[in-house]
């Protein structure tokens, strides 16, 4: 499974990048404060939700921790996506939030 940290996400993004970044915890956590520009797909719903995702594109999965978005990562991996876990989670995170 590939990794990214918090640190390189936020560098990333301070340097004009256009991430696809698929926040996995619940809504309640998402509205708390995410990552600006992610996308909340509760990791219980994406198995269902993964047809609104294309094959063609990159993405981040971001959880609290780090534990759901490894979950996750390892799903879209096994269904054919190119997914990346950031490791730490939110809990990591220093950059701005939304």
């Amino acid at each position: 499974m590939k990794e990214i940290t918090p640190k390189e996400v936020q560098q990333r993004l301070e340097a004009g990048e256009a991430l696809n970044i698929i926040d996995v915890r619940e809504v309640h956590e998402y509205a708390s404060g995410h990552i600006p520009g992610a996308v909340n797909i509760p990791l219980g719903l994406l198995p269902v939700r993964m047809n609104e995702l294309s094959k063609d594109i990159p993405y981040i999965v971001v959880c609290l921790a780090g534990g759901r978005s490894a979950q996750a990562t390892e799903l879209l991996d096994r269904n054919g996506f190119d997914a990346t876990n950031m490791s730490g989670g939110m809990s990591a995170w220093e950059g701005k939030v939304e």
